[in-house]
C-alpha cells in the first residue's frame, strides 16, 4: 500500500490521528483502537522507510496505542474503586477531544489573523450584546479584530508545537484566564498586551487567553487600544480607566 500521508503536514502524533478519525469519519468518543493503532504504525513504518526523520513524540504515541490495544484484549475487564470499568481508550480519547478543540480554536484564531475581512469582524461585533455603533468604539479603538488575532496568531508560532504531554497537564480554564487577565492590570486600569502573552508558556494557553480576552472585551469589562499602526495593543479595564 503506497502512503501519501506526508510528515510534515503533521504537527505531531494527535494531529495525526485526528486526521485518520476525520478521514474514516471516526467516532472519538469510541476509537477502534485496532485499525487506528494499524493505521499510525503502518504510517510510521512507511516514513522510516523513507529516512524520515521522526519527533520522539509519535514513537511514544505508537507505544502507548500498542498497550491501550492490549490492555483492550484483555478478557477480564479492569475495575476501578467503585466497581465501574475502566476504558483503556479513555485517556487518550479526552486528549484526542482536547487537542481537537485546541485545533479548532487555534485554525479560527489563525484564520481570522489572514483574512481581515468585515463578515468575520462583523460576526464578532453582533456578539458584543448587539451594541449600537457608538457603543463599539468603546470597545475597539483605532484597533480591529484582526489587529488582535494576528498579535495571538505571532504569540503561537513563537511557542512550541503542543504534545500529548501537555494535554497531560490540569485543563486551561477560561475564567481562569480571565481572572489571570484581571490581575495584570495597574491602578490605571492598563496593561500591555505583551506583559500577558510573556506570561505564557504553552499554545494551549494562548489560545485559551485569546478567547478569555474576547469575553471579557463582549461582557464590557474590558476595551482594547493601539495608538499607531502594528504598534503595541494596550487592554483597558472600563471600571478603573480614568
Amino acid at each position: 500500500m503506497i502512503y501519501k500521508i506526508q510528515l510534515e503536514n503533521f504537527e505531531g502524533p494527535l494531529d495525526l490521528l485526528l486526521y485518520f478519525i476525520r478521514r474514516d469519519e471516526l467516532d472519538i468518543y469510541d476509537i477502534p483502537i485496532a485499525k487506528i493503532t494499524k493505521d499510525f504504525i503502518d504510517v510510521i513504518e512507511e516514513w522510516k522507510r523513507a529516512n524520515l526523520i521522526l519527533a520522539g513524540d509519535f514513537i511514544v504515541m505508537a507505544s502507548t496505542l500498542m498497550r491501550v490495544k492490549a490492555r483492550m484484549m484483555i478478557p477480564r475487564p479492569e475495575l476501578d474503586e467503585d466497581g465501574d470499568i475502566i476504558d483503556p481508550r479513555e485517556e487518550l480519547m479526552q486528549q484526542l477531544i482536547d487537542y481537537k478543540r485546541f485545533r479548532e480554536a487555534s485554525d479560527i484564531l489563525k484564520n481570522m489573523a489572514i483574512n481581515n475581512s468585515y463578515s468575520i469582524r462583523r460576526q464578532f461585533e453582533q456578539e458584543l450584546s448587539n451594541a449600537e455603533d457608538d457603543e463599539l468604539e468603546a470597545y475597539f479603538k483605532d484597533i480591529t479584530l484582526y489587529d488582535l488575532a494576528r498579535k495571538f496568531k505571532e504569540a503561537i508560532e513563537s511557542k512550541p508545537v503542543i504534545s500529548q504531554f501537555e494535554l497531560n497537564r490540569e485543563p486551561i480554564r477560561l475564567e481562569k484566564q480571565k481572572e489571570l487577565i484581571l490581575k495584570y492590570f495597574d491602578g490605571e486600569g492598563r496593561v500591555r498586551f505583551t506583559t500577558i502573552i510573556n506570561s505564557l508558556k504553552s499554545r494551549m494557553e494562548i489560545v485559551v487567553t485569546f478567547l478569555a480576552v474576547l469575553d471579557l472585551v463582549r461582557d464590557g469589562l474590558c476595551s482594547l487600544e493601539q495608538s499607531d499602526v502594528f504598534g503595541e495593543i494596550e487592554i483597558f479595564h472600563l471600571s478603573l480607566k480614568s
